[in-house]
């Protein structure tokens, strides 16, 4: 069962998602901590699995305390807890398991819990496995913010300054410069045209011969152009793709 800790500075949010988290059957012991510091304190002599941490409080707000939690030998897993959306990237960047708003759906809660769990055995399998961890990656979708894996995405179209994410089931956009993704994600990714990155692992078909080469992902067909067609073949190569023409 899951140790988790609550650190918010409002009792009836520390009520609500404890009452929530107490109906999974997974979660064990659930501490409360009312300020950043008090969190601090009870996470130094308690062992906890998992930190539900709200992002608005006085003084050691819950990204400070994300930040000091990084320094301990035994680091829990973290969701935030919040009203708005502003600090989705943030808590990315601090590795968040989650990012949840309030207030906080049951449904949505059990789906944290999940990640929470694979979190927790990824952390306890051998480090050759811990290092292929799945990347999180914090996207927006009908005013909601979740967080997808990096493996999940097919492929990347440049909206404008942002880019938008194609997955199976649905695309996010998020509010990062298509140039740099693909330079961030150059171990997996390649460009394909000036509006497309593409995932190699999901690439279902190529053509790249003729007057028009194209590339399918999940069932779009991308164009390729001239320009990144030599590129692309240079890195089917070294991925053992050969490509079908």
């Amino acid at each position: 069962m899951i140790s988790v800790l609550i650190a918010d500075d409002e009792q009836p949010a520390i009520d609500e998602l404890a009452f929530l988290l107490g109906q999974d059957a997974r979660i064990g012991i659930i501490h409360h901590a009312s300020s950043g510091a008090e969190a601090i304190r009870l996470l130094t002599r308690e062992p906890v699995d998992a930190a539900f941490l709200d992002i608005h409080m006085p003084g050691l707000n819950g990204f400070d305390l994300a930040r000091a939690v990084q320094r301990f030998e035994r680091r829990p897993a973290l969701v935030f807890v919040t009203a708005d959306e502003e600090g989705a990237l943030e808590a990315f960047d601090l590795a968040a398991v989650d990012y949840l708003l309030k207030p906080v759906r049951s449904e949505r809660l059990q789906r944290s819990v999940t990640r929470i769990v694979e979190a927790l055995k990824s952390q306890a399998a051998p480090a050759t496995d811990a290092a292929s961890s799945p990347e999180m990656i914090a996207v927006s979708l009908g005013g909601t913010t979740r967080m997808i894996r990096r493996d999940e995405v097919r492929y990347v179209q440049a909206q404008g300054d942002y880019a938008r994410l194609h997955t199976e089931e649905a695309s996010y956009l998020v509010r990062v410069p298509m140039s740099d993704l693909e330079r961030q994600w150059s171990d997996v990714f390649v460009r394909v045209h000036r509006s497309y990155l593409v995932a190699i692992p999901h690439l279902a078909r190529l053509r790249l011969g003729g007057d028009h080469p194209s590339v399918t992902v999940g069932g779009a067909e991308l164009p390729v152009s001239r320009r990144c067609l030599p590129a692309l073949r240079e890195r089917l190569e070294s991925a053992t793709i050969r490509p079908r023409t």
